[in-house]
This record gives C-alpha cells, sequence and structure tokens, in this order.
C-alpha cells in the first residue's frame, strides 16, 4: 500500500500532529537549548558557527555541516562592509522567524498559505551606541515587519499564527541575558 503524505505549505502535518501529542504525553520533550560560538576576526566582523543542539530529550547529533554567519559593519560604520550588520541579522531572524510560525500553525488548522514575503525596519540612533546620551536606546526602538501573503485566511488569523514565533517573543518581552567574562 503507498500513502502520500499530508503536506500542507510544505509542511507534513502528520507528523507536526504527532510531534505535538509526543510533547502533550512528555512534556520534556520540549526542552531545546540552541548554541552558537562566535569568534572575532577584526573590527566589527565576527564569524558565529552553529551545529549542536539539545532536543527531545537529548543531544542531536543529525547536522552534518556546521552552519556559519558572519556580521560586519559597512564603511560608514568603521567596518569593511564584508557582512550583515548584528542587527540587520536580528530582522532576518524575525522576519523568518514570524514567517516560519504562521505557515507551521497555518497548515496545523488546515489553512493555505500560496505565498508569503516580508520586509522589515529597525530604526536605530547611534546616540546610545556612542554613548552620547544615556536616554536613548543602543538597539532599535521600533520595528515594522510588513507581510505580503496569499491565502483565504483573514488577516487577524494570520497574525495571530505568525505570533507563535519564539523570536518575536523574545523581541517583544524582556529576555534575561547574563553576560559571563572570562579572562585569557
Amino acid at each position: 500500500m503507498i500513502t502520500t503524505a499530508n503536506v500542507k505549505n510544505g509542511v507534513n502535518v502528520d507528523q507536526l500532529v504527532e510531534t505535538i501529542g509526543a510533547v502533550q504525553q512528555n512534556p520534556e520533550l520540549a526542552k531545546f537549548q540552541f548554541r552558537s560560538k562566535n569568534n572575532w576576526i577584526d573590527g566589527g566582523h565576527c564569524v558565529s558557527s552553529i551545529k549542536e543542539f539539545y532536543g527531545v530529550g537529548q543531544e542531536d547529533t543529525s547536522r552534518q555541516e556546521t552552519f556559519t554567519m558572519e556580521c560586519d559593519h559597512p564603511n560608514v560604520l568603521l567596518g569593511n562592509d564584508t557582512a550583515a550588520t548584528p542587527p540587520e541579522v536580528v530582522l532576518h531572524a524575525l522576519g523568518s522567524c514570524l514567517t516560519g510560525a504562521m505557515v507551521y500553525h497555518a497548515a496545523a488548522n488546515g489553512i493555505t498559505i500560496e505565498g508569503a514575503e516580508s520586509s522589515l525596519k529597525g530604526n536605530l540612533d547611534l546616540h546610545g551606541f556612542l554613548g552620547l546620551d544615556p536616554e536613548v536606546r543602543t538597539g532599535f526602538d521600533g520595528i515594522t515587519f510588513t507581510l505580503k501573503v496569499k491565502s483565504d485566511a483573514s488577516v487577524e488569523q494570520l497574525e495571530n499564527l505568525a505570533k507563535f514565533s519564539p523570536v518575536f517573543d523574545m523581541i517583544t518581552n524582556p529576555t534575561p541575558v547574563k553576560i559571563e567574562i572570562v579572562k585569557q
């Protein structure tokens, strides 16, 4: 007997439902730890490597390759313009996660997404980063996410599905960050 996978929006819905059921039966399976190692090159140029993570109750060993990402700054900010800036990478992560969350949750709810394209804008004032004005944030003072979606679902439905994004949660709610400096 040949069976066809129940795929919607590129998501295997049967596997998604199985995953949800497994987590309901064993909540510890939901605990994940993602990791990144970062190496400074020079100036604002850094390279991060990502491979191992913990999830589904164990260390994951399925990744064969190490993913790398670079960040730098444009010449006007004294960089060599060899890669996107860290704030631009945050915009990438947010856009990808909002879109992915919407697509996965739409699939789980039987909603078809035929196409999605987003643009993000984040405003930043260097007075904060440069230490010129303690009243100015060092990060974005706001982000605008515009998502064009081809779907029969309502705008409100799609927005609610997108808000399941972990990165959206990290950015819109304070996430404790512990900085630990180890001198060599």
